[in-house]
């Protein structure tokens, strides 16, 4: 078993003529599909329907050759977004495939496996909570177990589109008489199954997860948990990135965490563990190995960078999350010499307060 990626330049949200021909040419199946992770040209915020365009767009190219129909195609392949390609950021869609049987023997080298899951369909009043974290993290192990994942330190991304089941004022009413004030927002669901990928990875003891954590003590994280989410979404969609001694191919996945949104080492040095090593840009020989970038991004809410104030959060003209995502998706355009990069913003949970993981995925050498 292996992975194959295929990384396709787009020329708006609803360009899939990439990986149109890719299948046309029978370069690549539907049906090994697993997950396309893209970014797209919207501003990022809840009116970016660019997401929603590309999620159509290849609804209709996939549904015809999986025998489904274009709403059905989530079923089948998970198709994760993030909006906002500010500054230098390309857009574009990664193609993340399994082709190949099973090995009989582990290999010597780790290769890069991908495996996807789902979680149980939520209730409006477990979003940002225990619940939750809990379910995410069973789909976590779960997924790790497929892969014959025995060490936890071998997964370096957990991409994740979290749900948040729609909510009526009558639930909310009733939660809110409860003392459990309904979290059924992007919030609640990115910090939730950060803490779940985290409590599922180890990074966090089980017995400081609890409801009263989230968003609340930042000193819990993940550093490999990359998380969005949708509205009316029921259940949460994952998509696991490790390194197994059971899957073949060429293809290898590292990772780090960015202390702050100007943290260059910790990016070199997820370089460096790739064998991707330069005294200042990569050399193109060294960016062609690049196959996948991506990290999450936030400006931070105390309103400074190493001791200097930012203007992040009260310039009134541009979102917080362009200025944070234009900086990430900077720096590691400007170190790798690749612009094709995955920056998502809101990080709650995600990598240290103002920081965030980044994981690289190159071919091997």
């Amino acid at each position: 078993m292996r992975v194959i990626a295929h990384r396709f330049p787009t020329t708006g949200p609803s360009d899939v003529s990439g990986l149109a021909t890719q299948l046309d040419a029978g370069e690549l199946r539907a049906q090994d599909i697993l997950a396309i992770i893209g970014k797209t040209e919207g501003n990022g915020g809840l009116n970016d329907f660019t997401r929603e365009l590309a999620t159509r767009a290849l609804g209709d190219l996939l549904a015809p050759q999986l025998g489904c129909a274009p709403a059905e195609i989530e079923d089948r392949v998970v198709l994760s977004f993030s909006g906002g390609t500010e500054g230098v950021t390309s857009p574009h869609l990664l193609v993340l495939a399994r082709t190949g049987e099973p090995l009989t023997t582990p290999r010597a080298e780790k290769r890069l496996a991908v495996a996807t899951g789902y979680t149980r369909a939520f209730e409006p009043w477990e979003v940002g909570y225990r619940p939750m974290i809990e379910e995410t993290a069973r789909v976590v192990r779960e997924l790790m177990r497929e892969l014959k994942i025995d060490d936890p330190a071998d997964v370096h991304l957990a991409q994740i589109k979290g749900a948040i089941p729609d909510a009526d004022e009558e639930q909310r009413a009733a939660a809110e008489a409860e003392g459990r004030p309904l979290r059924s927002d992007m919030v609640g669901s990115r910090a939730a199954s950060a803490l779940g990928v985290a409590l599922a990875l180890d990074e966090v003891a089980e017995d400081s997860i609890g409801d009263r954590v989230v968003c609340r003590d930042w000193s819990l994280y993940s550093t490999r948990a990359s998380v969005s989410a949708k509205p009316g979404l029921l259940r949460s969609e994952i998509t696991l990135l490790a390194n197994s001694a059971w899957w073949d191919g060429d293809l290898v996945i590292e990772h780090g965490v960015m202390r702050d949104i100007i943290d260059l080492d910790a990016i070199r040095a997820v370089l460096a563990r790739l064998g991707l090593e330069a005294p200042g840009q990569l050399a193109p020989e060294q960016t062609a190995r690049l196959v996948g970038l991506f990290a999450k991004s936030d400006a931070d809410p105390r309103n400074t960078i190493r001791g200097r104030r930012h203007t992040m959060w009260t310039d009134a003209d541009i979102s917080d999350m362009r200025y944070s995502r234009c900086v990430v998706a900077a720096l590691l355009a400007g170190v790798t010499g690749e612009t094709a990069v995955y920056v998502s913003t809101r990080a709650e949970h995600q990598g240290p307060l103002g920081g965030g993981p980044v994981a690289i995925i190159a071919r091997a050498e």
